[in-house]
């Protein structure tokens, strides 16, 4: 479905089941490897779900963690609002208007 919705509303179209970590097995649900960029859909939030269950929560924080310390932003959405198309200008407002721009000062 995101692959589909990206081609229809002119975006890049995202690698499935992309393997992002060098030496963990995790996988990003979509990822656009060339802009670092990642959406997970969180399953079972509404039925106490392996997401927002204590062991799944934790490790889904040591795989969004690890992530981040390797320069990725994660999007995260549940299957609802995938299918609402909430995660289209998010998206677009990151990979487009939000680059890793140098920073001038020193904070």
């Amino acid at each position: 479905m995101v692959e589909h919705v990206c081609e229809a509303v002119g975006l890049p179209t995202p690698v499935k089941e992309y393997r992002f970590h060098p030496q963990r097995r995790w996988r990003f649900d979509y990822a656009w490897p060339e802009h670092r960029i990642a959406i997970e859909i969180e399953g079972g939030a509404w039925i106490y779900g392996r997401h927002t269950r204590a062991k799944g929560f934790v490790n889904d924080m040591e795989k969004y963690n690890e992530a981040v310390l390797l320069g990725w932003r994660v999007l995260r959405y549940t299957p609802e609002q995938i299918k609402a198309g909430q995660w289209v200008d998010n998206l677009a407002k990151l990979m487009y208007h939000h680059g890793h721009e140098q920073r001038t000062d020193d904070r």
